[in-house]
């Protein structure tokens, strides 16, 4: 007696063997990419942040020196300004000195 042949069963299997054959070659395509999408997109906010915080970071020394020639400074602001330019233009060195610590 014979059987009929199975279109769906062959198919089947032949996905099967597509996948296992695709699966073993997936770590090389993503190998491929030299970084990934999120750090492309990361380092470019990061230098579109920079690009717009230089200016402001100017102009807001300009105005302490402004204040301080007038005598009108609180020194909390000049610090707490300091501070904000330092931590704003040190980031990447921080974030880098951090991850180091923590081993990541």
């Amino acid at each position: 007696m014979r059987h009929p042949f199975d279109y769906r069963l062959a198919v089947k299997r032949a996905l099967l063997v597509l996948e296992l054959i695709y699966g073993l070659h997936a770590p090389q395509l993503v190998m491929a990419q030299s970084s990934s999408p999120f750090m492309t997109g990361a380092t470019s906010l990061q230098t579109n942040i920079l690009a717009w915080l230089t200016p402001v970071a100017i102009i807001l020394i300009m105005a302490l020196g402004g204040m301080a020639m007038a005598n009108r400074m609180s020194w909390g602001w000049c610090l707490g300004a300091i501070l904000g330019i330092a931590i704003a233009f040190g980031a990447p060195q921080i974030v880098t000195w951090v991850r180091g610590m923590f081993g990541v």
